[in-house]
């Protein structure tokens, strides 16, 4: 009994969990428009972002709900020390979404602003997505996201290359995974296990 809770503990702590209707990530796979019209911090003269507008650049979406404590805790730090450190390179794209699936009344729009702006001070795009019918994300719905916080890797091809909750992976090892997708060429990152492995040709490899 006292093992069942402590893991039930450690579950609640690292993520808020999304029902699983459907197998987690689209790994592989082309990666999907978001599909999301609320936004700030856009580039000056955007009314709207997609990372379908992005070929040719590695994208890194980070889907978080401004009330889960491991997107707090682990997922904006990480987002915020990989965002700083690619600053004023323009092949790597940093976009954030509040994916709503819970607690619509605390996960707003001016919720996400005071969590990602006022708390954690980023500068990059930031979107609300409650769905149309202010009942369940659509990114969430198009990425077949696990719950929050969670991040994709979004490849110069426009594929997905990585998507997990993160809450393993370190910014050196997001680092190195971007770096590498920089010059895709095959590489497909695990679907579990935070950067542990990827593949390379055909061929797994440690980074």
């Amino acid at each position: 009994t006292k093992t069942i809770l402590r893991t039930l503990v450690i579950v609640v702590l690292s993520s808020t969990v999304a029902p699983a209707a459907q197998q987690r990530g689209i790994l592989g796979k082309p990666a999907p428009s978001l599909g999301v019209s609320n936004w700030i911090n856009l580039p000056k003269g955007k009314k709207t972002i997609d990372v379908l507008g992005h070929r040719g650049k590695v994208v890194y979406l980070y889907c978080f709900q401004s009330w889960c404590p491991a997107c707090n805790s682990h997922g904006f730090p990480l987002l915020k020390k990989v965002a700083k450190h690619y600053e004023g390179e323009d092949d790597v794209v940093f976009l954030a979404v509040q994916t709503v699936f819970e607690g619509f009344r605390t996960n707003t729009a001016a919720r996400a602003k005071a969590v990602a702006v006022g708390k954690f001070k980023l500068d990059i795009p930031i979107g609300h997505d409650a769905g149309p019918d202010g009942k369940r994300s659509v990114v969430l719905n198009r990425y077949r996201t696990g719950g929050t916080p969670w991040v994709e890797l979004i490849g110069t091809k426009g594929v997905v290359r990585y998507n997990d909750f993160g809450t393993d992976v370190k910014p050196a090892d997001a680092i190195r995974h971007i770096d590498r997708l920089r010059g895709e060429g095959g590489l497909v990152g695990s679907a579990l296990g935070g950067f542990g492995k990827v593949e390379f040709a055909g061929k797994p490899f440690p980074i």
